[in-house]
């Protein structure tokens, strides 16, 4: 079962509208697609019209930014109702704040010698009301300024750069409640992305699993091959569903295009199992 759950559009920090993403989907060969678009749910109805027509089976998604001692993580729901109150109210509320973040941030790289970021980042985005930093990002390297969007991170954008502005995100208990509310199945996005001691990470999952959360991503674009090795660890100790995506943003020569990764390890659960 070649399943992507985890992909983004223009919706909010893609490059490419959810019909396209889809068909990119399709062209590689995946059979279980989800759109996970930041904080919002725009684009799910095209996605599902788009999979619908291609022959993929579809479920809705979403990736939800939390703020979780202190730094950001990041929460995909699966498999949710697009007409639930607490998940569209909770996701507007989330995505309060990020133009005055982005306002900042604008500032911060002004006083760097960058002028114009804010007005260069707006250009790529679709709704300014879901501007980021991977917006910034892609001003950057198209300015000249950073070689790749990873290197503006590394450089400017990355926690503790001097590009960063921090902002409070949701609570993991609301995102998680948010999400079952909608009927669906809340999973820790690329946890290898996170800079947390071994302590703080029991401690993390701990409070993900009392909340109702029962999977984690284990291969995903965001991870080295040798943590698909790791993270198929953690699910094993925890007992944690497992799910799989790409994180795909947009073409080019670095991109992990959707359903281009390797299967799940054969032990884990698939978390897409049980809507098949």
């Amino acid at each position: 079962m070649n399943a992507d759950l985890h992909c983004h559009s223009t919706v909010s920090d893609g490059q490419l509208a959810p019909a396209a993403v889809a068909q990119l989907a399709k062209a590689a060969g995946v059979t279980v697609w989800a759109l996970t678009d930041h904080d919002e749910l725009g684009g799910q109805r095209e996605a599902r019209a788009a999979a619908d027509a291609l022959g993929m089976h579809y479920l809705n998604g979403v990736e939800i930014s939390v703020t979780w001692a202190s730094r950001t993580v990041h929460i995909v729901g699966l498999h949710v109702d697009l007409e639930c109150t607490a998940l569209v109210d909770g996701l507007a509320r989330t995505r309060d704040g990020r133009a005055a973040r982005a306002e900042a941030i604008g500032e911060r790289l002004e006083a760097l010698g960058i002028p114009n970021a804010y007005e260069g980042a707006l250009q790529y985005v679709s709704n300014p009301d879901l501007i980021s930093r991977t917006h910034f990002a892609r001003f950057l390297v198209e300015s000249g300024r950073a070689q790749h969007t990873q290197d503006a991170f590394s450089r400017w954008l990355g926690e503790g750069k001097p590009g960063y502005v921090a902002h409070r995100w949701a609570k993991l208990s609301d995102a998680v409640g948010w999400i079952k509310a909608a009927g669906g199945e809340a999973v820790v996005a690329h946890p290898g992305r996170y800079h947390y001691t071994p302590l703080e990470f029991d401690t993390f999952f701990g409070e993900f699993i009392d909340l109702g959360g029962k999977a984690i991503e284990v291969v995903t674009g965001s991870h080295t091959p040798d943590q698909y090795g790791e993270y198929a660890a953690v699910a094993r100790r925890f007992g944690f569903e497992a799910s799989r995506g790409s994180d795909f943003h947009a073409p080019g020569k670095e991109a992990i295009l959707p359903g281009s990764l390797p299967p799940l390890p054969s032990d884990l659960k698939p978390v897409w199992e049980r809507w098949l």
